[in-house]
């Protein structure tokens, strides 16, 4: 399908109506030749009144401004003339700068106003009202808007969308011009956000040659980025430098050369592990050798408990809680009383939560300081509800923010400013990845127990590395396996069901009872109409369960049962549009409306949140689930109510967010629902595998209703597959015993 030419509107910025600092989104009123006024939207920073410019772009109607000019990207000119420049100057967009000091400004350089204060501040230091700091700042707010508008017009022509002008400006600053002239390949870092393809056509549009060693590298660092989004720590050399030399169609001995070049500035480390030559991004490879050494080290140590009787502490929960415990639970205390590291795993219903429960009351006996987290908002909202105590994400346990500097997540705990507890207990443990992990071992003291807690036949983490796996693998740490299912557990078909398909073995698909129910559905079509159906009627009619408390899941994102389509289905069904009610907007072809449920898929470090208490702070992450609460049309912006906390968002902001109604099995890692309802429908085969059908199971508390096909839920029991990952640690863990 040919696409439709541009469309062009030309002339000169007479008002700005709207403007977002965090993204760039204008709306502004453009005056053109024959006197009349156009409405221009897009993302267009800094633009001011008396600007001249030209927007390419396309023809829509807006709600509240009627037809407007949807510019995909914008060109302007400085204005000329002491006229337009003084209504440059008068817009206030320069903070300190209004009607009165523009005209000062304009009556006394005339023409050359601009060329002053953009060169010349100590000039402007000379005019009444205004001092040298002031005249400073001025001059370095005008110097921005260049830059900016600079590089702007240098990432045009990739494609590249101009917001990634603002990123670039935040990161380098005046320098940024330069900066990404030196290195278009500095485009596709983590903070600036542009595709490697985006960054490779720059760089060889202004001149990199297609072999040039700077072009190799950075394909090069792209391949060991995109696969430790992959979930690996390392590539074997000889996979990564021939899946770069077809990347961008170099010989794979060039790779070679690129490859040594990173080894000698450090950016990469190469070492031999497990018979291979593997090669780490070097802060994984620090993190790695780091977290091995560590819980080695804290897997060997153990302490002196005198005074503390565990059987004592076990006698009185017995009796508070009326419950016995079962042997392994006793194991668990007696580890968690002597030893520094513990792990604890097991399946549903074999005990995890009240081993917990009997932990903190150990702890809480011989006097400890215990603080508890979990990998995702929703995973620390269910430990704080099962314990009674207060639990947070480990990202906000540790004060994640984001670095410009190093590309990555930084904390604030760390070596130098402890967290201060004297254990910790961490739940869902294989979600954590190896950076993660590395974050909260060198935020706890040295002497600072660690509980890790989790189901070691779940999906691993979405991060580089398999910790909890590789931890227990190795055998260093004390590990206790809790495989009892409770009585009151045995109830359960989840939970039965469950670990039938841990073993291989195929589940009870007959019998409609205990919370599972099978639905036979041939095909995907008529799966997601059931599907839909279930959350719409069926099970709040005949189940008394809401629909928000219903989370739908399925393994890809894919076809007609897929995340993408069931959210459109479910939202027309759960939350359809209401005629002159409900708020919504279009982004990105998708439509998002008040009441929608959406989900954070992407950390975002800078979103301001408050809460009715008056509470602030910064920082959505991944998997976060919310409500739309509200939007404003005017202002091109949408809030989001996380569980209380009212995160503050722009239109363009919506790539960050996903429906969901709907989930894959991956999204759903560390939560749990009341009610699950189970898409069992073909998808590529590397979704089709038994750790990832029995994280579904595992995620409903009370109902799971399957509704597919026999068929996929037995090839999915009975591939026993797990995605290969390149990680180190088992290897190195094993090395520090041996030693």
């Amino acid at each position: 399908m040919q696409e439709q030419p541009l469309e062009k509107v030309e002339g000169r910025v007479a008002s700005v109506i709207y403007y977002n600092e965090e993204n760039g989104y204008s709306v502004l009123r453009l005056e053109t030749d024959d006197g009349s006024q156009t409405v221009v939207v897009g993302c267009i920073p800094m633009a001011m009144p008396g600007e001249n410019m030209t927007a390419w772009g396309s023809w829509t109607r807006s709600a509240s401004y009627g037809e407007q000019f949807k510019a995909d990207y914008a060109e302007r000119t400085m204005p000329t003339g002491a006229a337009a420049i003084f209504d440059y100057l008068s817009s206030r967009a320069i903070k300190g700068i209004g009607p009165a000091t523009a005209a000062l400004i304009v009556g006394k350089f005339g023409d050359d106003s601009l060329k002053v204060l953009r060169d010349h501040p100590e000039k402007l230091a000379t005019l009444r009202g205004i001092s040298f700091q002031m005249a400073e700042s001025m001059s370095a707010q005008f110097r921005q808007m260049t830059v900016v508008r600079s590089l702007m017009e240098y990432v045009a022509g990739a494609g590249i969308e101009p917001v990634t002008a603002l990123r670039l400006y935040r990161s380098y600053g005046d320098d940024a011009l330069a900066a990404v002239e030196d290195n278009p390949y500095i485009l596709a870092s983590m903070q600036i956000g542009a595709s490697f393809a985006q960054a490779d056509a720059l760089a060889l549009s202004h001149g990199v040659e297609a072999d040039s060693l700077q072009r190799v590298s950075a394909a090069l660092l792209f391949e060991l980025r995109h696969n430790s989004d992959n979930g690996h720590c390392f590539l074997p050399v000889d996979k990564l430098t021939a899946a770069t030399a077809q990347l961008i169609g170099v010989e794979p001995s060039r790779a070679q050369e690129g490859l040594d070049l990173l080894l000698e500035g450090g950016e990469v480390v190469c070492e031999p592990v497990a018979n291979v030559t593997a090669c780490y991004l070097a802060p994984l490879y620090a993190a790695e050798v780091y977290v091995a050494q560590r819980l080695w080290q804290m897997a060997r140590y153990t302490y002196d408990t005198p005074g503390v009787s565990v059987e004592r502490v076990i006698e009185k929960l017995e009796g508070e809680q009326g419950i016995r415990f079962a042997p392994l639970q006793r194991e668990t205390l007696n580890a968690a009383a002597a030893r520094q590291l513990v792990v604890i795993t097991g399946g549903p219903g074999t005990g995890k939560t009240t081993s917990v429960r009997a932990v903190l009351a150990l702890f809480d006996a011989m006097g400890l300081e215990t603080m508890l987290a979990a990998p995702t908002g929703q995973a620390a909202k269910r430990l704080a509800e099962v314990t009674g105590r207060e639990a947070s994400t480990i990202h906000r346990l540790l004060g994640a923010s984001f670095s410009p500097e190093t590309d990555s997540t930084v904390f604030r705990k760390d070596e130098n400013d402890r967290l201060r507890c004297d254990a910790l207990v961490l739940d869902e443990c294989s979600m954590v990845d190896i950076a993660l992990m590395r974050a909260v071992l060198a935020a706890i003291g040295p002497s600072c127990r660690l509980v890790l807690v989790g189901d070691a036949d779940q999906l691993p983490s979405v991060g580089p590395g398999a910790v909890f796996r590789d931890l227990i693998r190795s055998g260093v740490a004390e590990t206790v396996r809790l495989t009892e299912i409770f009585r009151q557990k045995l109830e359960s078909r989840i939970v039965l069901n469950a670990h039938q398909i841990d073993k291989g073995e195929m589940p009870d698909l007959r019998a409609n009872t205990g919370g599972f129910y099978f639905l036979r559905r041939r095909d995907a079509e008529s799966a997601a109409e059931t599907i839909v159906s279930l959350c719409q009627e069926r099970l709040p009619k005949n189940m008394g369960i809401r629909p928000d408390q219903i989370q739908v899941l399925t393994p890809t994102r894919k076809g007609a049962a897929g995340t993408a389509e069931l959210n459109k289905r479910l939202q027309q069904a759960l939350n359809p549009p209401v005629p002159g009610g409900k708020q919504e907007f279009v982004f990105a072809g998708r439509t998002f409306r008040e009441g929608d449920r959406v989900m954070q898929i992407r950390n975002d470090y800078d979103i301001a949140w408050k809460t009715e208490s008056m509470e602030s702070g910064y920082g959505v992450f991944n998997g976060d689930i919310g409500y739309l609460l509200s939007i404003d049309p005017a202002a091109q912006a949408f809030t989001v109510d996380f569980d209380g906390r009212r995160a503050e968002y722009v239109f363009e902001q919506a790539s960050e967010l996903d429906h969901a109604w709907a989930t894959t099995v991956h999204k759903a890692q560390g939560s749990e629902y009341r009610a699950v309802v189970l898409a069992a429908v073909r998808a590529a085969p590397q979704l089709m595998y038994r750790s990832l059908l029995y994280t579904a199971v595992t995620r409903a508390a009370e109902l799971l209703a399957v509704v597919g096909d026999e068929e996929v839920i037995r090839i999915m029991t009975s591939n026993a597959r797990r995605a290969k990952r390149y990680t180190g640690l088992c290897i190195r863990l094993l090395q520090n015993e041996s030693a």
